[in-house]
């Protein structure tokens, strides 16, 4: 007789967006008149670049004759986009990554869930608390949490490393040393950053423990302020211990193209076995390439008239950031975040939890943000707000919060 994966039944509720989403909508029926503004989901709202669209047509084009068809692509993605990566992500800015270390997927949500299959189910997690959901959904998918405690809101064998108002929202070396350590910087969902000094004291305990970093860099192009790594092989050693994910979902606007990509540095190696050929293989087995016109569209991003117009997207979606910190500061809010990253995190008040905010902002300003339980027990009474929605929605929703 077949049988389930049990682990699933671990999982406290739904996915955390498909409950907000399950919320709106049933909202909505209820008040077909309310006009809702949606901040949470960090999902775009200005459409792709020109340049990005120019190539998008003619790699459709070229689909359309016979001489330039193209059929399943690389699984490891073609040689212009991860040449192009090696060279303007990371060689430009002094770290020594290969185009060959680079495995083009559709997005570093995928990468950043699979990645665990190449692990041993006994490794020991640990998390940023508050954290973006997919790092310890898919461990708990995996078998490698143990159970779900409902009373702390804690996976048992998960730890959990406080990113606290204190701290900065960026988490101190660990108590008990980890064998798997999940960042997130710029941090989805707080909006902190960690400085290359604290970063490289990151980098220099996993070389000392033998832990790995799976580092999301996803919003590395939202940062402005100087001393920020945009990679984490901005720090000696990195290669020997780190596996970094990109996305060009919030960099270029691509939430609907789906491209994004992962390094795995050869140098890299667990119990002395290389974690490079490991991921190739899984990623040969189970994924068969993103299409020819997307990578087209994803190399012309790093063209010169590209990052000029995604830079103009960013400006505006930082723009966005400012108002909606500007416009909570003066409500009487405490917000973080902002600067180098597109989401603001705010403490609820009057000591409501995260899902009663979210209901009352709904319901009296029909504006939607995430509840920060969601990302884990330490993000009680928090409340993220995203900066993608358009400047109008944008100015709108502050001013029916500041109208609370």
């Amino acid at each position: 007789m077949a049988k389930v994966n049990r682990n699933y039944r671990k999982l406290p509720g739904s996915y955390l967006f498909s409950t907000i989403g399950k919320k709106v909508r049933e909202y909505s029926e209820a008040h077909p008149e309310a006009e809702i503004i949606r901040l949470g989901i960090g999902d775009v709202t200005q459409p792709l670049a020109p340049k990005i669209i120019t190539a998008l047509h003619a790699a459709a084009d070229e689909m359309g004759r016979a001489e330039s068809f193209r059929g399943y692509a690389p699984d490891l993605g073609y040689s212009f986009l991860r040449e192009t990566i090696a060279n303007k992500d990371y060689q430009e800015r002094g770290c020594s990554i290969s185009a060959d270390e680079i495995f083009v997927s559709d997005g570093a949500k995928c990468d950043c869930g699979n990645i665990q299959e190449i692990f041993g189910i006994e490794n020991k997690v640990a998390v940023c608390d508050p954290v973006y959901p997919v790092y310890v959904d898919s461990n708990v998918m995996a078998g490698r949490t143990g159970d779900y405690d409902p009373d702390t809101g804690r996976f048992r064998d998960v730890i959990y490393l406080p990113c606290t108002e204190d701290n900065g929202f960026t988490p101190g070396l660990p108590w008990e040393v980890p064998d798997l350590i999940y960042l997130c910087f710029p941090n989805n969902p707080t909006g902190a950053v960690m400085t290359r000094a604290k970063l490289q004291q990151w980098v220099d305990y996993a070389n000392d423990h033998g832990s790995v970093i799976l580092y999301d860099a996803a919003y590395e192009a939202y940062i402005s302020e100087e001393g920020i790594p945009h990679s984490i092989y901005e720090c000696e050693g990195a290669e020997n211990c780190a596996i970094e994910f990109r996305s060009f979902s919030k960099t270029a606007g691509f939430t609907g193209l789906r491209l994004g990509f992962t390094v795995v540095p050869k140098k890299l190696a667990v119990e002395g076995e290389a974690l490079h050929p490991m991921w190739a293989r899984r990623h040969g087995t189970k994924y068969n390439g993103a299409p020819y016109i997307v990578q087209r569209a994803g190399e012309a991003v790093y063209s010169e008239e590209g990052q000029s117009q995604i830079r103009q997207q960013i400006a505006y979606y930082m723009e966005n950031a400012r108002i909606i910190s500007e416009g909570l500061k003066k409500a009487g809010y405490q917000v973080s975040g902002g600067v180098n990253a597109p989401y603001i995190w705010l403490r609820t008040p009057d000591g409501l939890t995260s899902w009663e905010f979210f209901d009352q902002l709904l319901a009296r300003a029909h504006v939607v943000g995430t509840p920060g339980s969601g990302f884990g027990p330490g993000g009680e009474h928090y409340f993220r707000l995203t900066a993608f929605g358009t400047r109008e929605s944008t100015l709108e929703a502050m001013e029916r919060i500041q109208n609370l």
